[in-house]
């Protein structure tokens, strides 16, 4: 018993190291699993992943180590690791997050230590041979198409992706074409083919631009994302239930009438303080069919947006992710992007 308190204290400690503080996959924060074939520290949805692929895993708190498990993780952890399997990741390629879905995540760890594709001997992405299928955002032509995410990969029944590099002619700007395929590996390998392609457009059309600038323009990563519930502009109607998206990169507050719609019904240009945009929690005088009772509201010059949250938790990480878009410079390209919207009203 004294040896395994001993153990538990030694893997907790190498927790506390910057490198080891997050899943070496997805970049969860604070990992309590580990892997006992590479040596390295995992969140719980990474380490199910690595199970699959017949890698042993542990609990750091609930499971028996060795001490000669405990050296070689002592030996390793998650610097050496990525120094090893992440050796040549093209800066294009997609990283999972977190809260990405488990298609990218189990194709990024089979890419890293299945197929070696990181290590510097191989050169990616391989060219994808296998067919792929062309449809619209409508769902006319399959049923199934309508159930695509956002630009982001889904599992529903078929691995797809918005084409992010196809051209959309002016005269249909809602028409956006998706790729799909039955294997998950091709179409994540796809989805990554055409990052590429539009990272080399990035580049040249902004040829000063560095690759952390750039990198964030490939597709759309949403600081948050849930549903909320809303009203409108006299904020005595019904309240609805929608699904809300903050786009970072562009300053824009999206929301559609579910998680798997194609299009959004509106967007809300997010400026700074000093134009007068302001966020803080409230408490509506008017609660029509309203459920929830946390409320958000947004100010911007034309109107105020009343929102309400789930629960207090979701209330202030939304309070937090809309004042780090107000607290973010505007450039002369978002000045252009409020101008633009405020002429669509």
């Amino acid at each position: 018993m004294a040896g395994h308190e001993r153990n538990k204290k030694i893997l907790l400690e190498l927790l506390k190291l910057p490198d080891n503080r997050a899943c070496l996959d997805c970049g969860a924060p604070e990992p309590d699993w580990a892997s006992c074939k590479l040596g390295v520290f995992l969140c719980l949805n990474c380490s199910g992943i690595h199970r699959n692929l017949s890698g042993k895993v542990k609990s750091i708190k609930l499971d028996f180590w060795e001490d000669k498990l405990v050296e070689f993780m002592k030996a390793n952890g998650n610097a050496k690791a990525r120094e090893v399997y992440e050796k040549a990741v093209p800066c294009h390629f997609y990283r999972p997050q977190q809260y990405d879905c488990s298609v990218l995540r189990e194709q990024w760890i089979r890419s890293k230590y299945e197929r070696l594709e990181f290590t510097g001997e191989t050169k990616y992405p391989p060219p994808p041979t296998p067919q792929v299928f062309m449809k619209d955002c409508s769902g006319r032509k399959k049923k199934r198409v309508h159930n695509l995410t956002r630009g982001n990969l889904c599992s529903e029944e078929d691995w797809a992706v918005t084409w992010a590099a196809a051209h959309i002619p002016e005269r249909n700007p809602h028409k956006k074409p998706f790729v799909y395929h039955e294997k998950s590996e091709d179409i994540v390998t796809w989805f990554n083919c055409i990052r590429a392609a539009r990272y080399a457009y990035l580049k040249t059309a902004y040829p000063t631009g560095r690759d952390d600038e750039l990198i964030p323009m490939i597709t759309r990563n949403y600081l948050k994302e849930g549903f909320m519930e809303k009203t409108g502009p006299l904020q005595k109607e019904t309240f609805k239930r929608r699904w809300f998206a903050l786009d970072l990169m562009n300053r824009k507050l999206l929301y559609y009438k579910s998680p798997l719609d194609a299009e959004e019904l509106k967007s809300i240009f997010i400026g700074t303080e000093c134009n007068k945009y302001y966020v803080k929690e409230c408490v509506p005088k008017f609660s029509r069919g309203n459920k929830w009772k946390y409320g958000v509201t947004v100010d911007t010059p034309e109107r105020q947006y009343v929102f309400m949250c789930e629960g207090e938790k979701d209330q202030k990480e939304w309070l937090s992710a809309l004042r780090n878009v107000l607290l973010r410079p505007m450039t002369p390209q978002d000045f252009a992007c409020e101008a633009n919207m405020n002429r669509k009203k």
